[in-house]
């Protein structure tokens, strides 16, 4: 069995800004000796957490922590920001609705498509 390569996170790096900036992932995959896969690992990577997320060789990833609140202040806070995040999850919903609605309602009164059976246009030539 072969010898897994490591990386650092300077190469990591480098190669993620080269695939942003329209270099071939093929072709990079081949001159850093790297499986395709785990270059677009390593953009998804990047791309949800930026160069922190491209984590040196035998560093254990980091969990985000969720911290319960620490005082009444801190909990006034979080039901605030709760009840604004409700508020604008059921305006996109009331707007997702809306746009639901009108579609069938397109959908309804546009004339039917010609289906199978349906007479043609145009008459058939006869040759």
């Amino acid at each position: 069995m072969p010898k897994r390569r490591r990386f650092g996170r300077e190469v990591k790096l480098a190669a993620v800004e080269r695939m942003l900036a329209g270099e071939k992932v093929a072709a990079l995959s081949k001159e850093l000796g790297v499986a395709c896969k785990m270059l677009y690992e390593w953009r998804a990577r990047y791309l949800s957490g930026g160069a922190s997320a491209l984590r040196e060789p035998g560093q254990p990833r980091k969990e985000p922590q969720l911290e319960p609140p620490r005082t009444p202040a801190d909990l006034g806070q979080a039901q605030a920001r709760i009840a604004e995040l409700e508020r604008k999850v059921g305006q996109q919903q009331l707007k997702l609705d809306f746009f639901r609605e009108a579609l069938r309602q397109v959908r309804e009164k546009r004339q039917p498509s010609d289906g199978p059976g349906a007479s043609s246009s145009t008459p058939r030539s006869r040759r």
